[in-house]
């Protein structure tokens, strides 16, 4: 299958609703803890240019996008789903990655997060540079926290004082920390080599 995976644009905002109704269809199926998403702030995300789309013949294919937390010191690149007919075709890692690019592009300095209980999810993190990481080490913004309280296990993660979860926490550099550890390992390739 092909598929156009695009930032998403106003054209694509009359799609919300059919995203939103994918995240909790989602959500039910898996049993997991998937946060709510309301139209309004998908469509939000798309007016930003903070939303990437994935389309094949003019359906949508899958959806991410990205949140700024700590005044952009960090990003989380959020929201992940494949809609069901399109899963099975590696269109996850695609959208996953361009919303990567997109968000070391517009935030360079913000180091990338995501909390996920998916384990395709963590692979692709994994492959993008992401690492675990405990709790502590995310943006500590009161807003982020907040929006875990719609999904099912907020409680586990009230009880344990916001330290851990059933999701797990990973953590990618920023494109200027990366910039700047390519830099340190080029500078001490060449003089070992001398």
């Amino acid at each position: 299958m092909k598929f156009d995976i695009l930032i998403a644009d106003a054209a694509h905002e009359p799609f919300a609703e059919e995203i939103c109704d994918n995240y909790a269809e989602s959500a039910r199926s898996r049993g997991t803890g998937i946060a709510k998403r309301e139209p309004d702030y998908i469509r939000t995300k798309i007016r930003n240019g903070n939303a990437i789309i994935a389309m094949q013949d003019g359906k949508v294919a899958g959806f991410c996008y990205i949140e700024v937390w700590s005044h952009e010191r960090y990003v989380a690149n959020s929201g992940l789903i494949v809609f069901p007919d399109f899963r099975q075709h590696g269109l996850a890692r695609l959208i996953k990655a361009k919303a990567f690019e997109l968000s070391r592009n517009k935030y360079p300095n913000a180091r990338l997060f995501g909390i996920t209980t998916s384990l395709p999810v963590m692979r692709i993190n994994s492959d993008l540079g992401y690492r675990p990481v405990t709790f502590s080490e995310l943006t500590q913004d009161e807003a982020f926290w907040k929006g875990c309280q719609s999904c099912p296990n907020y409680d586990i993660l009230e009880r344990n004082q916001r330290r851990m979860c059933l999701c797990t926490a990973m953590l990618a550099p920023s494109k200027a920390e990366e910039e700047a550890r390519m830099a340190h390992d080029l500078s001490s390739l060449v003089i070992n080599n001398r």
